[in-house]
């Protein structure tokens, strides 16, 4: 630190206060001794900063499958507004679905030193009950939300609601629905709200469908969907799932939206530009982010006035791949 201090023409003080993220200190002098930690390599001690400030700076994230698009995008915005609040994110993946490799991530990370964690859980353990070190401010997001921790989730039962009310006021007697896997949060709450919504409207109720969120098995699904003349809409739980079933309908000579209309949940960056353009439900994973990440600064910092549980509202967007039935034809 006196090396960097002599470079920058500065005291040590000064030093400190820039390394510590301070504020009392003007750009121009900030300027002079990043570049002097810069030249000189110098790395300033966690252990000590944590000491100074009561943080070491860091947040963790333990996550299943980071390859699902969900976690993928959940992981991506929590580093994005972890970053904005000048905290790192360590990241620990997870394969296991039970609570002792969970409890075992959450071990490794606070030997990385972070000052609180977010489990994006998504899929369901092997114990409805969860027990976390009671030290570490927690985040769930994802997941069971009658958990004592503080929580962030999308409002599945919304968006399934959405879709469904939509095709249905396009005038299809009932929506199929091809499923996510029965162990995933999300899944089960999408095929619920569908459920439930049908019931309530006095549709009738078709077997659900499973996949696993691949577009593969949303192929495999959609040929035997096909097979069902009956069928008019199919609402599937994500957009992968919706390609593959788009596919297998083209080849099976049912036209979307035609024979079949098709919506899907997520609204990737794709979903604009297939053939038809899918109708989708949209999901703001940036306000997730910044909603776990404020939760664990209210964790950190103390403040317990604040609301626990926050639920993010997703849209539906209407595009070519739902329309009415054909005139005259089942519905």
């Amino acid at each position: 630190m006196a090396d960097v201090a002599t470079m920058a023409g500065v005291s040590s003080q000064t030093v400190s206060r820039v390394a510590n993220n301070r504020e009392n200190v003007d750009a121009a002098t900030r300027e002079k001794v990043l570049s002097a930690m810069q030249a000189l390599g110098y790395r300033p001690n966690t252990a000590a900063r944590a000491l100074v400030t009561g943080r070491f700076g860091a947040l963790g994230v333990v996550s299943f499958d980071v390859g699902a698009h969900g976690n993928a995008r959940t992981l991506g915005a929590i580093a994005d507004a972890a970053r904005e609040a000048d905290f790192s994110v360590n990241f620990m993946g997870v394969r296991a679905q039970t609570e002792a490799a969970v409890r075992h991530a959450f071990q490794h990370l606070m030997l990385q030193s972070v000052d609180g964690i977010v489990l994006v859980e998504s899929q369901m353990l092997d114990t409805p009950s969860l027990r976390l070190p009671p030290s570490m401010p927690v985040v769930v997001a994802d997941g069971d939300t009658g958990h004592e921790y503080p929580n962030v989730d999308f409002d599945q039962a919304h968006g399934s609601h959405s879709v469904v009310s939509h095709l249905l006021s396009l005038g299809h007697r009932t929506v199929w629905h091809l499923a996510g896997p029965p162990d995933s949060f999300a899944a089960r709450r999408r095929a619920e709200a569908w459920q439930r919504t049908l019931t309530d409207a006095g549709a009738p109720v078709p077997p659900l469908v499973y996949g696993d969120w691949s577009a593969r098995s949303g192929y495999r699904a959609g040929l035997d969907i096909a097979r069902q003349p009956d069928v008019t809409a199919v609402f599937a739980a994500n957009d992968q799932m919706a390609m593959g079933l788009m596919r297998a309908l083209h080849e099976s000579g049912r036209s979307v939206p035609e024979d079949v209309s098709v919506a899907g949940f997520d609204d990737i960056a794709e979903a604009a530009y297939l053939h038809p353009p899918l109708t989708t439900v949209h999901q703001d994973f940036e306000v997730v982010g910044k909603h776990c990440v404020a939760l664990l600064l209210d964790q950190i910092e103390g403040r317990t006035d604040g609301p626990r549980r926050r639920a993010v509202e997703p849209v539906l967007v209407v595009r070519s791949s739902t329309a009415p039935p054909r005139p005259g034809g089942l519905a």
